[in-house]
């Protein structure tokens, strides 16, 4: 439903509940954060349980919208059934439920991490069915239940493996339930597929303003954090690839695919 509004069903504290109703995904997870901020800001944190909503697409970006507010987040959204469960039988059960966890970091280097729980995103998967590529590792069973790293193969079958095992496997399930319970909305095993899109998804949202556990006192705990990992390991952060693309990005341009600029001049001439 394109011109959707999300509609709030009730408020108790610091807890919201909102019904997407079939609107826009990413529309209606940005104002969804918005709201779980402005609860933050009034009273230390926010949590909104959203239903009925669609694909929230790149769900980083809600981590960093957070970020930018000086807000710590957590988000998570549960997904139509695409990922084994560990020890059942092959086939999707589960859903990959990605989860975002952001800090804020000095000079806007902020912290997020972007995961879903399987051990590949299906748009990561995507990308390298693209490029023609194998995966490094296996991300799933093929159809006689043998792992694969054929992107094409998971894409089709979503036999996906979850993070973990039987670690992502459980923490799918519990993060399908806490969305749907906290929002009253479709579980996984409930979630429509109506030509070959996500339909009412249970999202949740939280926000915390660490300024009022003491003003300023947490900026140093994370530089202090921050100083220790970099003198212990040499790795990448939670977001920091996301920086340097888009500071290649700013000075580069957006690389963008044969195969997608193909699609998106299709589009505008049917417009």
């Amino acid at each position: 439903q394109p011109q959707a509004q999300p509609l709030r069903l009730g408020a108790m504290g610091q807890l919201e509940q909102w019904d997407g109703q079939y609107g826009p995904g990413p529309l209606q997870a940005a104002h969804a954060m918005d709201r779980a901020l402005a609860l933050a800001h009034q009273g230390g944190i926010g949590l909104v349980a959203l239903r009925h909503t669609n694909h929230w697409m790149r769900g980083g970006a809600y981590g960093w919208q957070a970020a930018e507010a000086g807000c710590l987040a957590l988000c998570w959204t549960n997904t139509m059934p695409n990922m084994l469960a560990w020890g059942a039988e092959p086939g999707p059960v589960l859903g990959n439920n990605p989860l975002i966890l952001a800090v804020p970091g000095p000079e806007g280097a902020h912290l997020v991490l972007d995961m879903a729980m399987s051990q590949f995103s299906f748009g990561k998967m995507a990308t390298y069915q693209a490029a023609g590529e194998s995966l490094p590792v296996p991300a799933g069973l093929d159809d006689d239940g043998q792992p694969t790293r054929d992107p094409a193969t998971v894409l089709t079958n979503m036999r996906a493996l979850p993070i973990g095992y039987w670690k992502g496997s459980g923490l799918s399930f519990m993060l399908d339930l806490f969305a749907s319970v906290l929002s009253l909305g479709l579980a996984t095993h409930e979630v429509t597929r109506p030509d070959g899109a996500e339909a009412g998804l249970s999202q949740i949202f939280v926000a915390i303003d660490p300024e009022q556990l003491g003003p300023g006192l947490w900026q140093a705990r994370v530089q202090a954090i921050l100083d220790h990992f970099a003198q212990v390991a040499d790795s990448y952060l939670p977001g920091a690839r996301t920086l340097a693309l888009r500071q290649q990005h700013a000075q580069e341009g957006v690389p963008v695919s044969e195969a997608t600029w193909t699609r998106i001049q299709a589009l505008t001439a049917v417009g």
